[in-house]
C-alpha cells in the first residue's frame, strides 16, 4: 500500500527534502506527500487518514527551536520514531533565459530572507517580498510566468517547477542546517539500536528540583543535548521541560528513567528513536 508523508508547506520544500532523504536513507520511497498549511494540520492530516505520517521541523542551527511545535509533541498521541538534519541551502532562481540584473523583485519565506540578506545587499535594486513559503513562491513564478520575479528556495524546488538557478547557496550562515523529526507509527525501531530519546514532564516548584534530576541523568550516563522549558498556561511560574537524551545504553536509558520518575509529574516518553548524529 502506497504511503502517505505530510508535510507543512508545498511540495519541492524544505520539508519534503527532509522526508525525501529520511525514507530514502531507510531504504523507502516516498510515494506521496500532503501538503499542510500548518503544523497542526499535519498531526489532523493524519488523525483524519489523509496521511499516514508525517515529518516536522523542531530547530534550526541558526533561529533556534520551534516553540510551538514541541506543544504539539505533546498534545497529539504521536510518537517520534525517526529524525533527520538536513542542511538549509538557499537558492536564487528564476525563468529560465535571464540575468540576476534583470530580477527586479524576489519573492520567499521571512526566514528566507533573514538567511540571505547579506547576499541581496550586492544588488540593491532587487526588492525582496515576503511569503508564506519558499517553495510556494518559486511555484507561483513558474505558473504565472513572471519575468523579472526571482524566488529563493530549494534546488528540489527549482526542478520541480522548470526553474533555472542563477546562483546556489545564498544562506550568510553555510552551517544552517534544520532538525526534522519523523511521526510514523509503522516504522519499527529496533530496541537494541535506540539510542536517542525525547521526553516532557513537570516538575514541583520547589528549589533544586531540575538539578536533581540533571544530576541523576548524569549519574546513570545519559547526555543531554537539549532542554526547552515552556511556561504551563493557567498556572502561574509552572512550565513543561522537553529534552533530548543519548546513550549508549538502553538498560541503563530504563533505570535513569525509573530513578527520576518519581521525581517527575506528568511524565511524557515522546519517543524513543536512532539519533542522526
Amino acid at each position: 500500500m502506497d504511503r502517505k508523508i505530510a508535510i507543512q508547506g508545498v511540495k519541492g520544500c524544505f520539508h519534503e527534502q527532509a522526508a525525501r532523504l529520511f525514507y530514502e536513507e531507510h531504504g523507502h520511497i516516498v510515494p506521496e506527500i500532503v501538503e499542510c498549511s500548518t503544523f497542526d494540520g499535519l498531526y489532523k492530516s493524519m488523525d483524519g487518514g489523509v496521511a499516514d505520517a508525517a515529518v516536522m521541523a523542531i530547530e534550526n542551527t541558526v533561529s533556534g527551536g520551534l516553540l510551538p511545535n514541541f506543544e504539539l509533541l505533546r498534545k497529539y498521541d504521536r510518537k517520534i520514531k525517526g529524525e533527520v538534519f538536513l542542511r538549509i541551502q538557499q537558492n536564487l532562481m528564476a525563468l529560465p533565459g535571464q540575468r540576476i540584473e534583470d530580477i527586479k523583485e524576489v519573492r520567499t519565506h521571512y526566514m528566507a530572507i533573514n538567511q540571505t540578506r547579506q547576499f541581496f545587499k550586492d544588488y540593491p535594486w532587487i526588492r525582496l517580498v515576503e511569503s508564506e513559503d519558499t517553495a510556494k513562491s518559486a511555484a507561483e513564478v513558474a505558473a504565472e510566468g513572471l519575468k523579472g520575479v526571482g524566488a529563493v528556495a530549494s534546488m528540489l524546488a527549482a526542478d520541480l517547477y522548470g526553474l533555472e538557478v542563477m546562483a546556489e547557496s545564498i544562506e550568510t550562515y553555510k552551517q544552517n542546517f534544520t532538525r526534522f523529526l519523523v511521526l510514523d507509527d509503522a516504522l519499527e525501531v529496533e530496541r537494541d539500536k535506540v539510542n536517542k530519546a525525547s521526553m516532557c514532564f513537570t516538575l514541583p516548584h520547589t528549589p533544586g528540583s531540575l538539578a536533581h534530576v540533571l544530576t541523576i541523568l548524569s549519574f546513570y550516563g545519559m547526555n543531554l543535548t537539549r532542554i526547552q522549558s515552556l511556561p504551563i498556561p493557567g498556572q502561574e511560574w509552572q512550565y513543561f521541560f522537553y529534552v533530548d537524551i543519548k546513550f549508549d545504553s538502553y538498560v541503563r536509558y530504563e533505570q535513569a528513567v525509573a530513578a527520576v520518575r518519581p521525581l517527575m509529574e506528568d511524565l511524557n516518553v515522546l519517543g524513543e528513536y536512532v539519533a542522526a548524529i
